[in-house]
């Protein structure tokens, strides 16, 4: 099973980088083939149909889609800004969600599976920005992961306690995902 992790923030120090990459590692503990990628290393202009129209999908949108056509299922750490996921992150979504010829649409999406979490130095975790996530992923055909991780007052250091708690989220998404594939 392949899962690709993507962090919502490519700030330095992000709590969500780090969140991914810790993300990352339980996975790769419960046996899957997990690949954190930078969303700094693939720049895309504000989506737009016109450009799109005119230009077909800019190149790095098609170098992520065809990293996400490739796995099983995503892992996304996301920021909570103003009680939703970052521009950042929708932008890349919509980007690789557009079909090219010959595909349908949501293709990349459809029938995946996808764990999701978030972090916070407020009390609240994040976990307005999952419920927003689980919205946008289930309308683009992901099968999310009951199991969400909320991490309140989160300082970006993780601890034996909420790795533990990663270690049953990403089991979890191991297990889905086998499912998943039948």
């Amino acid at each position: 099973m392949k899962i690709l992790v993507l962090a919502g923030s490519v700030r330095s120090g992000s709590i969500h980088r780090n969140l991914a990459l810790r993300a990352t590692e339980a996975l790769r503990e419960a046996g899957v083939e997990a690949t954190f990628v930078d969303l700094r290393d693939f720049p895309m202009p504000l989506y737009d149909g016109d450009l799109e129209a005119s230009e077909g999908l800019p190149v790095s949108a098609k170098a992520l889609k065809e990293v996400a056509r490739q796995a099983d299922g995503f892992a996304i750490a996301s920021p909570e800004y103003n009680g939703s996921y970052p521009a950042l992150l929708k932008n890349a979504l919509d980007w690789i969600s557009r079909p090219e010829p010959g595909e349908g649409p949501l293709e990349v999406f459809r029938g995946k599976v996808a764990g999701i979490l978030s972090a916070s130095p407020g009390q609240g975790g994040g976990k307005r920005v999952l419920k927003q996530l689980r919205e946008l992923l289930t309308m683009m055909r992901v099968n999310v992961l009951a199991e969400e991780l909320s991490f309140p007052s989160a300082t970006g250091e993780f601890g034996e306690l909420e790795r533990a708690r990663l270690r049953e989220w990403a089991e979890a998404l191991a297990h889905a995902g086998v499912g998943a594939r039948g």
